[in-house]
C-alpha cells in the first residue's frame, strides 16, 4: 500500500469526540524479514506521522541505532491518529496506529521491512462473491472480497506493466468494474479485458482486496475462471433458484443481509477451476443495490494495519473469522448514512474485534513450530 493511501485511510478512520492532550512514548526496532529469522536495520529512517482532520503529515523522524532501535516522545492530540513508517528497497512500511494512553505506552514495537522481488507466488486465502437480484435495467450488482497471502519473507512487486503482482479474471462482459477501499490503494489496480490487474506491492502476510462490478443483463450461463483457485471460496446468490456448478462448491445455509436472503455456496476452489452460474433469461424487477461502489469508512480501517508479519511457507488454511468478516462487510460496507448511528457503531466495534481476533490467530500460527 502506498503511504498516501494509508494516510488518507487513517484520516477517514479518525476517532470522533473532543480532543485531549498529553505526552506519549513509543519505542521499538526496525527489522528486516529473512527466510529464517529477522535482522536489525541499523540507520533506517523512521518517521512519525500525525493524521488529523485539519492536517496530516510527518511530525518527527529519527535514525535507527545499531540494533535497529528507535524511540519517540511526542505531544498527542487524542482526536488524531499516529503512525510510524520506514522505507526500504523503495517500499514504505507502516505500523499499526500507536497507543496514545501514557499509562500504556507502545514499547517493543516491531517495524518490519523486507527485500523485494517479482515473480513470487501469491496465495488466494479466500474469495467471496456476492451477487444481488437484477436492478431496473436487468444488470446484477456484484461485490467481491479477495484475501491474498504472501507466504514468503520478501515483498512481491510487479515486474512491469505486463506482469502485475496478482491478477484475477472477471466474468465475461462485467460492467463498471471499480476498486473499493481494501488493504491496497484503488489506484494500484487496473481493469483490462475482463481482468483485474493488481500492481501494488504485497508484503509478507495477508491483504484484503475489495472490488465491484455489474453482470450484464440476460447473461444466460456465466463462467468465472479461478486461475489461482482459493483455499476458501464463498458464493452468495440472492436468486436462490439459480443453478451453480464447478469450483468444488456445495450448497450450504442461507444468509440474511438487511432483510434480504442469499443462498450460500462454499468450498475450496482448485487452481484452474471455474465457477458456472445458469441465469436463464434474467429478471428485470427493481431492487435497490447495496453492494456496489464505495465500500466506505469501516473497510478503510484495514488499510492502517502494519504490512504483515511473515506466514508459514505452506498454503495457509482459511479461518472462519475471514468468513465472518466478509459477511459483516457485505452487510454494512458503504452504508454509513443509511443505518442508525448506534447500529453503525456496533458494526465498527464488531469489525475491530474480529480483526483483532484474526490477527491474534495469525500470530499464533506464526509462533507455532
Amino acid at each position: 500500500m502506498t503511504g498516501r493511501a494509508l494516510l488518507a485511510a487513517a484520516l477517514i478512520a479518525l476517532p470522533a469526540g473532543a480532543a485531549g492532550q498529553g505526552t506519549a512514548t513509543v519505542s521499538g526496532r526496525v527489522l528486516k524479514l529473512g527466510s529464517r529469522d529477522t535482522v536489525p536495520v541499523p540507520g533506517a529512517a523512521v518517521v512519525l506521522h500525525r493524521v488529523a482532520r485539519d492536517s496530516q503529515g510527518p511530525i518527527d523522524s529519527t535514525s535507527a541505532g545499531p540494533a535497529g532501535q528507535f524511540r519517540f516522545r511526542y505531544q498527542v492530540d487524542t482526536s488524531a491518529v499516529y503512525l510510524l513508517s520506514s522505507g526500504f528497497a523503495g517500499i514504505e512500511y507502516f505500523s499499526t496506529p500507536l497507543h496514545l494512553d501514557p499509562a500504556a505506552p507502545d514499547t517493543g514495537l516491531l517495524l518490519l521491512v523486507s527485500d523485494t522481488a517479482s515473480g513470487l507466488p501469491i496465495d488466494v486465502i479466500s474469495r467471496h462473491l456476492v451477487i444481488s437480484q437484477p436492478v431496473e435495467d436487468g444488470t446484477r450488482p456484484a461485490l467481491e472480497i479477495a484475501v491474498l497471502g504472501n507466504p514468503g519473507a520478501v515483498t512481491r512487486v510487479a515486474g512491469d506493466s505486463s506482469h502485475p503482482t496478482w491478477a484475477a479474471r472477471l466474468p465475461k462482459g462485467a460492467l463498471g468494474a471499480q476498486m473499493g477501499q481494501g488493504d491496497v490503494s484503488p489506484g494500484a489496480a487496473v481493469f483490462r479485458n475482463d481482468s483485474l490487474l493488481l500492481f501494488a506491492p504485497l508484503a509478507p502476510g495477508q491483504k484484503e482486496l475489495i472490488f465491484s462490478y455489474s453482470l450484464p443483463a440476460r447473461p444466460g450461463k456465466l463462467t468465472l475462471p479461478l486461475g489461482d483457485g482459493a483455499a476458501s471460496f464463498t458464493l452468495l446468490l440472492e436468486e436462490r433458484t439459480l443453478a451453480v456448478s464447478g469450483a468444488g462448491l456445495a450448497m450450504a445455509d442461507t444468509q440474511q443481509i438487511e432483510g434480504r436472503t442469499f443462498q450460500r455456496w462454499t468450498g475450496a476452489a482448485e487452481p484452474g477451476s471455474s465457477l458456472t452460474i445458469g441465469f436463464g433469461g434474467g429478471a428485470t424487477r427493481w431492487l435497490l443495490p447495496i453492494l456496489v461502489s464505495g465500500v466506505a469508512a469501516a473497510l478503510l480501517l484495514v488499510m492502517i494495519r502494519v504490512l504483515r508479519r511473515p506466514v508459514a511457507a505452506a498454503r495457509p488454511a482459511a479461518s472462519p473469522l475471514l468468513d465472518q468478516l466478509a459477511r459483516l462487510d457485505a452487510r454494512y460496507a458503504g452504508r454509513e448514512g443509511q443505518v442508525p448511528d448506534d447500529e453503525w457503531r456496533r458494526y465498527q466495534e464488531e469489525r475491530v474485534a474480529l480483526k483483532a481476533a484474526l490477527e491474534q490467530e495469525l500470530a499464533g500460527r506464526q509462533a507455532a513450530p
